[in-house]
């Protein structure tokens, strides 16, 4: 094969094909990476850690597809080998969520379990899945420009060209799955989607140069397409209780009911993000104890405890609908970054409440942009491991503050762990660094703490003289129930020198320490 700038005209089309197997290989690497951690993130989780894992692991095979390729290459510098290569790549890369179905479905008995060694084994089995077709795609750029030069004179030329091409195509598998594939095929799909491009680019070319091979190699989407169409009849997921399960393009999403009570989990499943029970409005968990925010102000006016709320992680609106109920049909803004949660939410959270306003967009950047002013603020967005740091630092509630009214309230559900409770005290020192009071309840028989700042001085005086008015005035029982608790949990506020700002915020030193646990102890529990 001649370079593109010399030879025949036959040479500068095997050029042209070469540089589209090389397109399409980037392509597909990157979208192999993408879609390995949702693939994982389904049962794992989308920690860091689980992340650097992925892109670990993955830099290491392409590393050796590297050093194999170019010697591969020189051994054997033939395109029906190239092509050949690549169609093997295409078979194993989609027969990948075919093998690791089962590997998964017993680390989801895992998860459940509590099996600390099966989760961990699974984890690391479908990772390994990855490095045979990672490797093989790793041989392509060096095998690409070994038979794309002919004349010394355009090494630089030939090899800087086509690595910009397989750039490109990494672009492009960047954005592909993430943004349009996952969410509208879902994960096993994609894969499919992927490695039959690959498999058709490698078809083209060995029937230009080797059709008898070409044919020996037909079996491969036969088989692929076979086995995913029965594979792919089965639920991701058979969580007992399950009703529902959808990829977005942020998050797998169930939606499990038992004893008439729905639950809404996301990726591994481990932590509860919103519960409906359409016969009892109280939940016994930590989404009650944003009600008592109000009340840590003086004596607030009956019907006027709250003129607005703010809620940043709405989900599928449990605080929402507490609050509509307790409060009445006060205008709440609320923000969620998952279209495919609020949707979940309306259809099986009856999340129809006509005063919620439902905002598509980050919590931060939502808040920043909204012209409203806010007697509470809800932050529920943190979940271990998984807590957007950029929820937690000072500039941020630099922001809540200037969307308080004079005398608002921000609440917070915080995670920890029985012996750990490093969280709670960073947040407690940030808030302390913007609010004049800090307070914190502990939900029982949970992992969580509710911290409470508020924009004028308070104390836990305001809340006893308060539940005594309700509890005498007949206020909702709900209300007058969940002040009872917080009071009954209340805990000192912590001294805490810690702030988190927006240039250091070690979020994920903190959870990586509990997710680490996660792996080596099987302590699932403290994810909830």
């Amino acid at each position: 094969m001649t370079s593109p700038e010399v030879g025949s005209a036959a040479g500068r089309r095997a050029y042209r094909l070469l540089a589209i197997a090389v397109f399409i290989a980037g392509m597909v690497t990157l979208a192999l990476e993408l879609s390995a951690a949702r693939l994982l993130g389904n049962v794992f989780g989308t920690s860091n850690l689980v992340w650097a894992n992925i892109i670990g692991l993955i830099l290491l095979y392409l590393t050796v597809g590297y050093f194999v390729g170019g010697r591969w290459a020189d051994r054997s510098p033939h395109p029906a080998t190239f092509y050949g290569l690549l169609a093997w790549a295409a078979f194993l890369a989609g027969v990948i969520p075919l093998v690791a179905r089962p590997v998964l479905t017993a680390a989801v008995g895992a998860v459940e379990r509590l099996d600390a060694a099966i989760m961990l084994g699974s984890f690391l089995s479908v990772l390994i899945l990855f490095s045979i077709p990672i490797i093989l795609l790793g041989c392509v750029s060096p095998f690409a420009i070994r038979l794309a030069i002919e004349d010394p004179q355009h090494a630089g030329r030939v090899s800087g060209r086509l690595y910009a091409i397989s750039t490109l195509g990494s672009i492009l598998g960047t954005f592909l799955p993430v943004l349009w594939l996952i969410p509208a095929v879902g994960t096993a799909r994609t894969f499919l989607v992927f490695s039959l491009t690959l498999m058709a680019t490698a078809f083209l070319g060995l029937w230009r140069g080797d059709r008898r091979r070409a044919l020996r190699y037909l079996w491969m989407p036969v088989v692929l397409i076979g086995w995913s169409w029965f594979a792919f009849r089965q639920p991701i997921k058979t969580t007992v209780g399950q009703i529902y399960e959808d990829e977005s393009a942020y998050n797998y999403i169930q939606v499990i009911e038992r004893d008439g009570v729905r639950y809404l989990l996301l990726n591994e499943g481990q932590g509860v993000h919103s519960v409906f029970d359409p016969d009892m409005p109280v939940t016994l968990g930590t989404w009650d104890y944003f009600l008592a925010a109000p009340f840590w102000n003086e004596s607030p006016a009956p019907g006027e405890e709250v003129a607005r709320l703010g809620i940043v992680g709405l989900a599928a609106g449990t605080i929402a609908k507490q609050y509509t109920q307790v409060y009445g049909p006060i205008p709440i803004d609320g923000w969620e970054i998952d279209g495919g949660i609020t949707q979940v939410g309306r259809e099986y959270f009856d999340m129809r409440e006509p005063n919620l306003n439902v905002i598509i967009a980050d919590g931060r950047w939502g808040l920043a942009h909204s012209d409203e002013a806010y007697s509470v603020v809800a932050v529920d967005a943190y979940r271990l491991p998984y807590i957007p740091w950029q929820l937690t630092t000072r500039e941020f509630f630099e922001q809540v503050r200037a969307h308080l009214l004079e005398d608002g309230v921000v609440v917070i559900n915080v995670g920890r762990t029985p012996d750990d409770r490093r969280l709670v005290d960073g947040m407690v020192g940030t808030l302390a660094s913007v609010f004049p009071s800090v307070h914190v309840v502990d939900v029982p028989a949970t992992f969580n703490t509710i911290v409470y700042a508020t924009m004028r001085p308070t104390d836990s005086g305001n809340l006893v003289a308060n539940l005594d008015r309700l509890a005498q005035g007949g206020a909702d029982p709900l209300l007058v129930d969940v002040l009872v608790r917080t009071l009954a949990n209340l805990r000192p506020t912590p001294e805490s020198s810690v702030v988190f700002t927006d240039d250091r915020a070690p979020i994920e030193q903190l959870t990586n320490a509990v997710a680490l646990r996660f792996l080596l102890r099987g302590d699932m529990e403290i994810l909830q």
